[in-house]
């Protein structure tokens, strides 16, 4: 890909702007097709992902522009039904570019089975055996699931504890086996309940306990992805707002949200706009990064902000977010569907390394976003001018009365369905 720079993009029709990306080699012929289909999920393959299947839901599958990730040129799909997101993160993507852009790096991809186990006489006991056992159940693992060993994963290591040993509850005293796998490409769900279900036998002869849950962890603690921006003042001057304003503002509303989780849960959802779009548009478990993520950020005993924001010896704003994230380029709903595969195409990523480290570097782009525009003007300025087109197509416009009556709404700041139908009708007439 030649460049994510495309000033003017959202001024142009949907055919234009697909024009737009094809020129500057965003993706590959059978990509543009796919974004052509009136069709991109066809209702067979719909019928064999899920259960039950009547229909298909389709959501706006729109770009984020102007990444520039460790050197390298991003357009980033995003799945998301919510207005002004993309165009926030786009916004701070432009600006982070010009200071350089943002700075990325991912840990080893090693995802986390857990094997449980009950009733054990001697849980001491029962836990140096397994220990004793790694070497054994390691290569016992692996045989379960040759293929990801061939790729060059595969189960790494072991731990053992004990929870509960003092409870007087039976039911609440139990060992826990973590295998430590590492999945590749592969987001590895199926991969590591193949291998904790294989040692379940093994597991309950050396500890002489009884096993019930064999299941990976969503709290991927082990593969982490972090972010990192440093936004010079100057960048940041908004209206009548300088760029040292804006800065501190950013500031004081992080660290609001490091102090109290009513507003970390606010603030945390809207890092998860930009990253949830991005997992759902490459096919990836938006749950599971959902519930990892939120885990992560209470580590410490407290619910808490995800980013963090501070001020360099320069002057300059600097923020970092770092995060589990249990996302592949391979295998599940990845190979199926259509779409997610015309999304990995637009990316551009070799690995789910890369993949991981752009999806954070989006949810660090659209956190700044939501700050600048909270620490300025606030945020429903934006976002309800972005609003205005839905509610114009609630209230029955079509076509380039769309247009019309959502800058009507704007222009009397009045944006709401039953003014929208008052304008339509007033048009129409």
């Amino acid at each position: 890909m030649q460049t994510s720079r495309i000033p003017g993009f959202y001024k142009q029709t949907v055919t234009k702007r697909r024009e737009l990306l094809k020129n500057v080699e965003a993706f590959t012929e059978e990509a543009f097709h796919v974004l052509s289909s009136p069709e991109p999920l066809p209702l067979d393959t719909a019928d064999n992902m899920i259960e039950n299947v009547i229909g298909t839901f389709p959501l706006p599958l729109g770009t984020g522009l102007n990444f520039l990730i460790n050197g390298k040129e991003y357009i980033v799909p995003m799945v998301i039904e919510e207005p002004s997101v993309v165009a926030s993160a786009s916004h701070i993507a432009k600006i982070v570019r010009e200071a350089g852009g943002f700075t990325t790096e991912a840990t080893e991809r090693v995802m986390i089975g857990q094997i449980q186990v009950v009733g054990c006489t001697d849980f001491h006991k029962a836990k140096a055996a397994l220990l004793y056992a790694e070497d054994a159940l390691i290569e016992q693992a692996n045989a379960s699931y040759p293929s990801i060993v061939k790729r060059g994963g595969g189960a790494k290591e072991i731990d053992v504890r004990i929870l509960n040993e003092d409870a007087t509850s039976s039911y609440q005293q139990m060992l826990v086996l973590h295998l430590y796998i590492n999945t590749c490409d592969a987001m590895g769900a199926n991969i590591i309940n193949t291998m904790v279900e294989s040692l379940a036998p093994t597991v309950e002869a050396l500890t002489g306990g009884k096993v019930y849950l064999r299941i990976l962890s969503n709290l991927a603690d082990r593969c982490l992805a972090r972010a990192t921006c440093t936004v010079p003042p100057h960048l940041l001057k908004t209206g009548d707002f300088s760029g040292e304003e804006v800065r501190d503002g950013v500031i004081h509303a992080y660290e609001f949200a490091a102090s109290d989780p009513y507003r970390a849960v606010t603030h945390n959802k809207g890092i998860m706009n930009g990253i949830d779009p991005v997992v759902i548009a490459t096919g990836n478990d938006w749950r599971a990064v959902e519930a990892g993520a939120h885990a992560y950020a209470a580590r410490d005993g407290q619910y808490t902000s995800m980013t963090t924001w501070s001020v360099d010896a320069e002057g300059n704003l600097v923020g970092e977010l770092e995060l589990p994230m249990s996302v592949g380029i391979v295998g599940g709903s990845i190979n199926v569907h259509p779409m997610a595969k015309a999304a990995l195409d637009i990316l551009h990523v070799s690995s789910a390394q890369e993949l991981s480290q752009v999806i954070v570097a989006v949810g660090l782009a659209q956190n700044l976003g939501a700050l600048k525009a909270l620490a300025t003007d606030g945020i429903q300025k934006g976002h309800m001018a972005l609003h205005s087109r839905s509610v114009a197509i609630a209230a029955g416009a079509t076509g380039e009365l769309i247009d019309i009556v959502s800058k009507k709404l704007v222009e009397i700041n009045e944006i709401r369905v039953g003014k929208a139908q008052e304008l339509v009708e007033e048009y129409i007439k």
